[in-house]
């Protein structure tokens, strides 16, 4: 009986492994995320950023370095859009850092452009455009451009058109436009990646701006810019993700940025003049409903301040309200009524009759 011939086997194995591995990666693995940044009254008023995943309950798994939510959201009293849509694709790649390949649904086409194609002739160029000026919001394109040249796995974008039914995108517009509106009524400090922070404040648009103080550290180096996000740590002995909890910060000890002189606005389109060469040639994109699975709801972080209810007014409110995104848009609703136990925020003039006409009033489940 012969023996087989073992020398380079294992090497050989080592190989096919990493292969096999790999392949089933690409074939069954792709992580997909919605992403999405708001302005109310772009430019410059109250802005938010949101993404979320559209897998079920994939928080804590490979490639996925968040909790269960499957979903996070910030913002500003101050910023634009397009500030938003950047923080929005960050928090998203250091959410789901690996192998797996990651795709990035978006409706902004300039999130899309500033991530894959114009910034090659901006590092080219110095950072400058064409017009040999800064690059606007540098700070969130560089961050983005370093978390995809070290993700091990690949990443790709698709563009999607905004308010037209896509599940996904309708969420994180959602999620975004939630989270800018509790920064203007006070009831969440505002949570931006530090990069988004620095973009913000070196724009047209800081005045007035308010930076809570553990932000305010981090800009003036006193501390670490990890503190400002939410942290998993693993426990040695099961290997387990667990949330870290982070101080909260109230909006008594808010930093207000002095206001500026300055009237000059930003548009809330890319001025051709910040791409590298003068002209846009958007790629390809899909524009496509997605049909895999959503979170099924969002829930305010426990990690952030919420506002607090007050004694009992004596007042009753009676009628129909309408909740945005609707049920029927999540791909787990049943066609059965869902139970929901909350607060609902309500801020306006009351005409004499007890009339009071809602517009987006944020809603705080409980």
């Amino acid at each position: 009986m012969r023996t087989p011939v073992r020398t380079g086997n294992a090497a050989w194995q080592e190989q096919y492994d990493a292969a096999s591995d790999g392949l089933r990666r690409v074939i069954g693995m792709t992580i997909t995320i919605s992403t999405d940044g708001s302005a109310l009254g772009n430019p410059n008023g109250p802005m938010g950023w949101a993404w979320a995943d559209h897998a079920k309950n994939a928080g804590g798994t490979e490639g996925h370095r968040h909790d269960e939510r499957g979903y996070d959201h910030g913002g500003a009293t101050n910023g634009t859009n397009q500030i938003g849509e950047l923080c929005a694709v960050l928090e998203a790649l250091r959410a789901h850092p690996g192998a797996e390949p990651l795709l990035i649904e978006s409706d902004s086409q300039y999130a899309i452009n500033c991530s894959t194609k114009w910034v090659k002739g901006w590092k080219r160029n110095g950072w400058k455009n064409s017009q040999k000026k800064p690059v606007k919001n540098v700070e969130l394109i560089k961050a983005i451009d370093a978390e995809i040249a070290k993700r091990e796995g690949p990443v790709d974008f698709r563009w999607v058109k905004g308010h037209a039914g896509n599940a996904g995108n309708e969420l994180v517009d959602e999620l975004a436009r939630t989270y800018a509106s509790d920064c203007r009524s006070g009831a969440k400090d505002g949570y931006l990646p530090i990069e988004g922070w620095q973009s913000l404040l070196h724009s047209d648009y800081a005045e007035g701006t308010d930076v809570p103080p553990d932000v305010q550290l981090v800009l003036e180096g006193k501390a670490s810019a990890d503190s400002l996000r939410l942290q998993y740590a693993v426990d040695e002995a099961t290997g387990d993700d667990k949330p870290a909890t982070t101080a909260e910060t109230t909006a008594e000890h808010r930093v207000k940025q002095p206001v500026k002189q300055s009237e000059q606005r930003d548009d809330a389109v890319l001025p051709p003049s910040d791409e590298p060469f003068g002209r846009t040639q958007h790629t390809n994109v899909d524009n496509a409903a997605t049909a895999t699975s959503l979170p099924q709801s969002a829930t305010p972080s426990p990690s952030r301040p919420t506002a607090h209810v007050g004694a009992s007014s004596g007042l009753r409110v009676s009628g129909d309200l309408v909740f945005s995104p609707a049920p029927k848009t999540s791909p787990y609703f049943t066609g059965e009524p869902m139970h929901i136990h909350g607060f609902l925020e309500v801020e306006g003039y009351v005409d004499g009759d007890g009339n009071l006409h809602l517009v987006n009033a944020p809603f705080t489940r409980r």
